[in-house]
């Protein structure tokens, strides 16, 4: 019941203040997101890919109502990628992009704008040798994003794209999308989305994320299949099985500061397991969206703000 509240509030100003003020928020927040600055983020980074994971890098930002602010979100990706190639992880590590902090809200052009600025990304990321992944956000943006994979695909065929389980039109958008060379992570998704739109039911998401997966495996793209959830993570492998699909042929991916473990098996049983990690100053919403979506990681932030015993 909490979640819906939860994802209302991670587009509050209000509750960014509350939250971002309290004392006992910080070393919560720190168990999700790699460090306000590059520098923490790439140490977390290194320490990852030298354990045998991969990365996929998310300078944290959603919703820019100015250009200036969008430019700067394209020059803090740049400055990242800059950082990959000099430390040789151009073959560990990509980067995930939400396109509505490229400009794409913006009222005049915005999808326009967000498609320049996030070119110049994609370009130097293929420099670097490594790829770009489009982050999903909510159902309005859509469209737009699919049409701005679809543009930078025609130079840079590998960039990737992410669908969410919850929204009716996602099985669709897989079949469009289980094409040679293309690159899908799925999701089950986070954003709160109106009934007219998406599955309201978890059980109607998971079954939803599993008609989806089917697609995607049967298909002749790189399926990325982002889950926590034990069984939709044996599915995935079944699936592997059915379709014959090499190791390499796909992956699995998780958030940063969740499920280590199971992060840890995976890759010891030869999957390629890439981890999500998120940095920069701006946690605010995605910190909500994560404890919306586990009532573990709400007890965790919670048990945070009683008194020591």
């Amino acid at each position: 019941m909490l979640g819906p509240v939860l994802l209302a509030a991670s587009r509050s100003d209000r509750m960014r203040r509350v939250v971002a003020a309290a004392p006992v928020t910080r070393p919560v927040v720190n168990r999700f997101v790699a460090g306000d600055e590059l520098s923490p983020a790439m140490d977390t980074v290194r320490s990852l890919t030298a354990s045998g994971l991969e990365v996929t890098l998310d300078h944290l930002g959603e919703d820019v109502t100015d250009k200036a602010t969008a430019r700067a979100t394209r020059d803090a990706y740049l400055r990242l990628l800059d950082t990959l190639r000099h430390d040789g992880l151009g073959t560990r590590a990509e980067v995930s992009v939400k396109l509505s902090a490229f400009g794409q809200a913006l009222p005049d052009g915005g999808h326009d704008i967000a498609l320049a600025n996030v070119r110049q990304v994609a370009e130097l990321a293929a420099e670097v040798g490594t790829t770009v992944t489009l982050d999903m956000e909510d159902h309005t943006t859509v469209d737009s994003t699919l049409a701005i994979l679809r543009e930078l695909r025609r130079e840079h065929p590998g960039t990737g794209a992410v669908l969410q389980s919850y929204l009716f039109r996602t099985e669709e958008d897989a079949r469009a999308l289980a094409v040679a060379g293309s690159r899908v992570r799925l999701v089950k998704g986070a954003y709160k989305e109106p009934a007219s739109v998406a599955f309201q039911d978890k059980a109607d998401v998971d079954k939803a994320y599993v008609r989806a997966l089917r697609v995607l495996f049967a298909g002749d793209g790189y399926p990325m299949v982002g889950s926590h959830d034990p069984r939709m993570i044996a599915i995935a492998q079944d699936l592997a099985a059915r379709n014959h699909r090499p190791a390499g042929s796909y992956e699995f991916q998780m958030l940063y500061g969740i499920r280590t473990a199971e992060q840890r098996r995976l890759a010891d049983e030869g999957h390629r397991m890439r981890i999500y990690v998120p940095y920069g100053a701006d946690w605010y919403g995605y910190f909500m969206r994560r404890l919306a979506e586990r009532p573990a990681n709400l007890a965790f932030f919670l048990r945070s703000f009683l008194p020591a015993r």
